[in-house]
């Protein structure tokens, strides 16, 4: 239970965030986005495009939660991932001022990763979706 109450203390932060936090929006809404987000495919063996998720940029400093920002196969950004490791969900770790580069969200999913390269270790993928529910479809293959 306390991890639950970690996970939506974390997500409640991600998507009540200040004005200024959301101004770079337009920076980031089509790929690749300004530096010092880089492709996640050129930084640990995975495909340039994972389905279900589309391409993503990360700023190699914030490893391993993110923000990971994903755009499908026309370059538009369609999710701001974080990616939460379980051990640090917990009643004494806080998340505090988590960005959402990508501006508005539509909805949030949260789900349960076992680890892959880049994040080996189990965790949390935190997706805030910037389209609507059936715009997912665009990164579904």
């Amino acid at each position: 239970m306390t991890r639950f109450f970690a996970t939506i203390a974390a997500l409640s932060v991600a998507v009540a965030m200040p004005a200024l936090a959301q101004a770079d929006a337009g920076a980031v809404a089509k790929a690749p986005p300004p530096a010092p987000y880089q492709q996640v495919s050129k930084l640990v063996k995975l495909p340039d495009f994972l389905p279900g998720i589309g391409e993503l940029f990360v700023d190699p400093a914030t490893l391993p939660a993110g923000p990971f920002l994903a755009y499908d196969h026309d370059g538009k950004l369609v999710s701001t991932i974080y990616m939460i490791p379980i051990k640090d969900m917990n009643a004494d770790k806080k998340f505090d001022n988590l960005l959402q580069p990508g501006g508005d969200v539509d909805h949030v999913d949260i789900y349960f990763n076992a680890g892959h390269p880049g994040v080996e270790e189990p965790h949390e993928h935190i997706v805030l979706w910037h389209v609507p529910v059936a715009d997912e479809a665009s990164v579904e293959k």
